[in-house]
């Protein structure tokens, strides 16, 4: 009897021991749990977040506006001798601080975008001559240059060096390509290369091409936008596709029109019907500063004769038609020339975190000159 009660007692002590182990586990088993909510203790409020991490707000700043300006006196010729207090810019009606002015001297960054499409096979060989003329004249002794060729598809033919012989040999041995043209993309394609070269360089973009698009992903209005935002100025020469059908087999393929078929984008005066006849006088007439900031605005396209001269319109640039293949080489000895006597202001603007389109204005103290720049920008609201 005794050792039985002996062995109750033990047992209880065991099972006493047992419990007090099993109620340490969790607190044994916590330290090397995978970390968790901590339940707040009762009667306490949880610690909030700081107020300015609950809703965190997005402002869209433009940090330097840079517009190129060309003035010209009555005569056509380039005025060269104004000084940087000959000069007033406007963002949006606002006088503006010109935080850096120069004539010609700033270091160019170019991308050329040469269309290679079999529509343009007559004048291939007069846009080759054209490297000879881009290396002196364009790119000159402080430029370096890219150069994007085009078809069916969008191509880095050389990328951005200063080697002048090695640009002059691109453009020289461009090859014929497909009958498509993807002028959009190629020109989406020259700006964001542009926008990744330092912000110190003059940033060109040199289009030698139709004004004709064939399928591009990319929009007109939405190159614009960020060829506006990245200080990228858009020249052009536009390709003749009646002087090259002139030198070629005839083309069945049907006039681009600026929009769908059966679609009218421009109103017609009153009292005129909405014909295909009418609608291409008006767009021969159309202001092309207007329909840019429209693009601009609404980041949509246009199609038709006037792509090229609106891209070069909307960002301060110059558009060289040709009809003659010689003209293709003074054209580009034209932009040249320009490029290197052209005035550049660059400002902070003082509401560059306000949304919408900017106005930008450039006046020049000196009677009877013409001044040319970017009509303005355009900032939209963060996605």
């Amino acid at each position: 009897m005794v050792m039985t009660t002996k062995l109750v007692v033990t047992a209880l002590r065991c099972a006493g021991l047992m419990l007090a182990l099993a109620s340490c586990v969790p607190g044994v088993l916590a330290q090397g749990a995978a970390p968790g909510p901590i339940d707040p203790r009762p009667g306490v409020q949880p610690e909030q977040p700081p107020a300015n991490l609950q809703k965190p707000s997005i402002r869209v700043r433009v940090n330097e506006v840079t517009a190129p300006v060309t003035v010209r006196n009555r005569n056509g010729e380039m005025v060269f001798d104004l000084t940087q207090k000959d000069f007033r810019v406007f963002d949006n009606g606002v006088p503006q601080k010109i935080e850096h002015f120069d004539l010609g001297f700033d270091a160019l960054s170019v991308v050329l975008a040469v269309e290679t499409s079999s529509r343009i096979e007559a004048l291939l060989p007069a846009v080759k001559k054209t490297g000879i003329v881009f290396t002196q004249t364009v790119m000159a002794k402080s430029g370096d240059a890219a150069v994007i060729g085009f078809d069916d598809s969008v191509d880095v033919l050389a990328k951005f060096t200063t080697d002048a012989d090695r640009i002059q040999n691109v453009i020289e041995h461009l090859k014929e390509g497909t009958s498509g043209a993807l002028l959009y993309d190629a020109m989406m394609r020259g700006v964001t290369l542009l926008d990744e070269q330092p912000p110190a360089r003059r940033r060109i973009l040199l289009v030698m091409a139709e004004a004709r698009d064939t399928g591009s992903d990319s929009k007109l209005g939405e190159i614009l936008r960020k060829a506006q935002l990245a200080n990228v100025t858009i020249y052009s020469i536009g390709l003749s596709s009646a002087a090259a059908a002139m030198r070629s087999k005839p083309d069945e393929t049907p006039p681009v029109e600026m929009g769908p078929p059966g679609t009218f984008p421009v109103p017609t005066p009153n009292g005129m019907p909405q014909t295909p006849d009418v609608e291409r006088e008006m767009q021969q007439g159309m202001d092309l500063g207007a329909l840019a900031v429209w693009l601009v605005k609404t980041g949509m396209n246009a199609l038709g004769p006037n792509a090229l001269a609106v891209a070069s319109k909307a960002t301060g640039g110059l558009n060289v038609k040709t009809m003659k293949d010689r003209s293709i080489e003074k054209a580009m000895d034209e932009i040249g020339g320009e490029l290197h006597a052209q005035y550049t202001l660059a400002y902070r603007p003082r509401d560059g975190g306000d949304l919408g389109y900017h106005e930008i204005k450039v006046e020049v103290d000196r009677p009877g000159v013409s001044v040319r720049t970017r009509p303005g920008y355009y900032v939209a609201p963060p996605e």
